[in-house]
């Protein structure tokens, strides 16, 4: 059984999701680029979430975002719904769009946290050897200069969104800097730095080891279907905190290690009859679907 997620409101996350089987369903396309971008904005104005950075590789997203108002598991159930049924019919297909089980949602415990966390997302595509830089690559990726400049614009695609539908004709989509920064001029400075640093450790590391890069060219010729030559890596423990403070780590861990004791006994006074069991702050799926009295909420 999986332990349940506390949800919490004014939290920020990394938010990861993986392709079934990791196919390269997301592949960088002008359809799949247009239709993440359109739902990720018609998703974030919807459901209240605000967001830093994101990077869609061709088997896998990652996002920062902030959930302001705990709202982030019909977020999520949202977006990818809508992404996998879009880019699916683009693609002429029907099968398993995702890989089995839930989104990654790891808490960031620090604006350093949040910064590293963005730098790691923008850096994606150089870490895996794709594009020799973040920039150069071709799927939808948000560069730092968007922070804090204005809306990003994505019209409705078409077909799969139909004209005269519920889908608005054009959702936007504000990059915003997150909490714990002077401003959006800060975090972006820091992050451009942050993203030159990795982009330097991990050309000297491919340099070292006689590697190249793939290139945006022979990625945009890559089959939506295809997938990685390399055996995925096993696969070790989930983590649900970043924090590089030892001491902010043991501190978000220790909440939560609180709050699935609280929530293991409310759920057990419940199984035993006690209908006004008291459930954590946090608890999400019990308290929307069931009802269940919360603290924290009147």
């Amino acid at each position: 059984m999986t332990a349940p997620r506390q949800v919490l409101p004014g939290v920020t996350y990394l938010v990861t999701r993986r392709c079934f089987q990791r196919m390269f369903l997301l592949r960088p396309s002008p359809e799949t680029n247009a239709i993440f971008l359109y739902v990720l904005a018609v998703a974030a104005r919807r459901y209240g979430i605000l967001v830093h950075a994101f990077c869609v590789m061709s088997n896998h997203f990652h996002l920062v975002v902030t959930d302001v108002d705990a709202r982030i598991p019909e977020f999520e159930q949202y977006l990818n719904a809508l992404v996998a049924r879009a880019v699916n019919a683009s693609l002429g297909r029907w099968e398993s769009f995702w890989a089995p089980g839930s989104y990654s949602a790891v808490v960031l415990s620090s604006p350093q946290d949040v910064l590293e966390k963005a730098a790691y997302v923008l850096t994606n595509p150089v870490k895996a050897g794709l594009v020799a830089s973040a920039q150069a690559w071709p799927g939808l990726w948000s560069a730092p200069a968007s922070i804090g400049a204005g809306a990003l614009r994505a019209a409705r695609p078409e077909p799969f969104f139909r004209r005269n539908g519920p889908m608005p004709d054009e959702a936007q989509l504000a990059l915003v800097p997150p909490p714990g920064f002077d401003s959006a001029e800060a975090f972006r400075a820091q992050l451009v730095d942050a993203i030159a640093a990795r982009e330097r450790a991990i050309g000297d590391a491919h340099a070292l080891g006689g590697n190249g890069f793939l290139g945006a060219r022979r990625v945009l010729a890559q089959r939506p279907t295809g997938r990685p030559t390399v055996p995925a890596p096993m696969r070790g423990l989930r983590p649900r905190v970043a924090a590089r403070d030892p001491w902010k780590r043991i501190e978000a861990l220790g909440r939560l290690a609180g709050f699935l004791r609280d929530y293991r006994e409310a759920w057990r006074a419940r199984r035993a009859g006690r209908a006004d069991a008291v459930f954590p702050a946090g608890t999400y799926l019990l308290r929307v679907a069931h009802g269940v009295p919360c603290a924290g909420v009147g």
